[in-house]
């Protein structure tokens, strides 16, 4: 018998709605896992990719997860991970630094046997670059296979990638498929054998309304998979219609009969009433205790213009506008150069042309060709060039997709209000175009 906790998604780093509570909240709920693991005496910790919300993690949030990993290894129970779209870089991956420090193990092709189970890695590939994959594995002789992947798979919400190829293509037959990247927990039967998702540790948007997780999966004969939740910082969602007449007095009197205390309160109005400041509302919440206030007005004003004014986390609204201009991955990699990389303002300019020297040197022609252009999906929002098609361990890949390209982490309230900067959309038309055939791109256009 073989028993793992499946996890996955915990997004740590990720400070939610500008507030270090948050962050600190993202380390917690992956810190119960762990605890959980620790009491229950599993065989080993399964994590299904996304371990990181970004892929360049800071100082403290590295040093969190190695403390916390450290809590399995001197319980003896390994943390065996893929690698997900959020945390990937174009080189090595964090996860192989924590392999390196003997408090991880990446899975792949080869067979990394816990008890009578065989468990295998397929880490996020870009769908521009899956046709080209081979779903090799090295063989087994174990009682149980089970594979761990990270992408959006069939037939769940908002699939992207057929489970049936992964399933059928490959030369190993699996009793289980432990995936990630659907934050929302899910268990269906594929060709005889269960996939099932585990959803994320903590909301990473207001659109995951239902408690927090993780999978506790049993191979002995046959697949048991049990859902388990978290205690996790609670979000209050309001919902407040206004008749005609009613305005600021009746969403503060619904907001009272709700315990906001030390919450994320999500306030959204609808209806036809009088027109309502929304900062008077989150400063109302804030004044009853609560840790994060945001409020959204979607009403129809007599303009006929719907206004849709957001006060969610506006650097996810930005990635989202920018993930649909359609720019080129190289485009995308200067954008997020110069709008969200941790780059001194006084090196931006060297960092662009390091980055586009690169391309250009490795011959990436493709990273210049607009999103789409041939039939690829649009490049991801990081910028970074798609990955060269491996099984499994990609050393390459895309760097971190879009934030909200997730369906289940995009939310009306997160939209975009503003597009790119003067400074983001020029950088992109810079290097958008650069691919085609008249062109003479040189470092000197930057």
């Amino acid at each position: 018998m073989t028993r793992v906790i499946h996890t996955g998604d915990t997004h740590l780093g990720y400070q939610q709605y500008h507030s270090p509570d948050r962050r600190r909240d993202f380390l917690d709920a992956f810190e119960q896992v762990v605890d959980d693991a620790v009491t229950d005496g599993v065989d080993a910790v399964v994590h299904a990719g996304d371990l990181f919300h970004d892929r360049r993690p800071e100082l403290r949030d590295l040093l969190g997860t190695i403390s916390v990993l450290r809590e399995l290894d001197d319980a003896g129970i390994p943390f065996l991970a893929v690698v997900g779209n959020h945390e990937s870089t174009r080189g090595g991956q964090w996860l192989d630094l924590f392999e390196n420090l003997g408090l991880a193990e990446r899975l792949g092709d080869e067979p990394r046997v816990v008890g009578d189970t065989a468990f295998y890695g397929l880490d996020h590939v870009p769908k521009s670059k899956r046709e080209s994959l081979t779903y090799d594995f090295e063989p087994h002789d174990c009682a149980h296979a089970a594979l761990v992947g990270h992408g959006l798979f069939t037939p769940f919400a908002h699939a992207d990638w057929e489970t049936e190829t992964v399933l059928g293509e490959s030369n190993v037959d699996f009793d289980a498929f432990l995936v990630g990247d659907n934050h929302a927990p899910g268990t269906e039967r594929v060709l005889e054998t269960w996939v099932t998702y585990c959803g994320s540790t903590e909301r990473a948007s207001a659109a995951e309304e239902d408690a927090r997780g993780y999978n506790l999966v049993t191979f002995d004969g046959e697949v048991d998979i049990r859902r388990r939740s978290l205690d996790t910082r609670p979000f209050v969602f309001v919902s407040v219609e206004l008749a005609d007449g009613e305005g600021a007095e009746r969403v503060r009197e619904q907001v009272r009969q709700r315990d906001v205390t030390d919450a994320v309160a999500i306030v959204e109005m609808t209806g036809e009433g009088d027109p309502v400041t929304p900062a008077s509302i989150e400063e109302f919440l804030t004044e009853r205790g609560a840790l994060v206030a945001r409020v959204t007005d979607r009403r129809e004003m007599a303009t006929d213009v719907e206004i849709d004014v957001s006060f969610a986390d506006p650097d996810d609204a930005v990635r989202e506008r920018v993930s649909g201009l359609g720019l080129s991955a190289a485009a995308l990699d200067v954008d997020e150069t110069v709008r969200a990389s941790k780059t001194a303002d006084s090196n931006v300019r060297e960092e662009v042309k390091t980055r586009v020297q690169s391309l250009l040197d490795s011959g990436d022609v493709a990273a210049f060709d607009p999103a789409g252009s041939d039939g690829d999906e649009p490049a991801s929002e990081d910028g970074a060039a798609d990955a060269p098609a491996t099984n499994g361990r990609t050393n390459e890949t895309a760097g971190e997709e879009a934030t909200n390209t997730e369906a289940t982490e995009t939310t009306a309230d997160e939209e975009a209000t503003d597009g790119p900067t003067t400074d983001e959309e020029a950088t992109a038309e810079a290097t958008n175009g650069a691919s085609d055939e008249n062109d003479q791109f040189t470092m000197e256009d930057f």
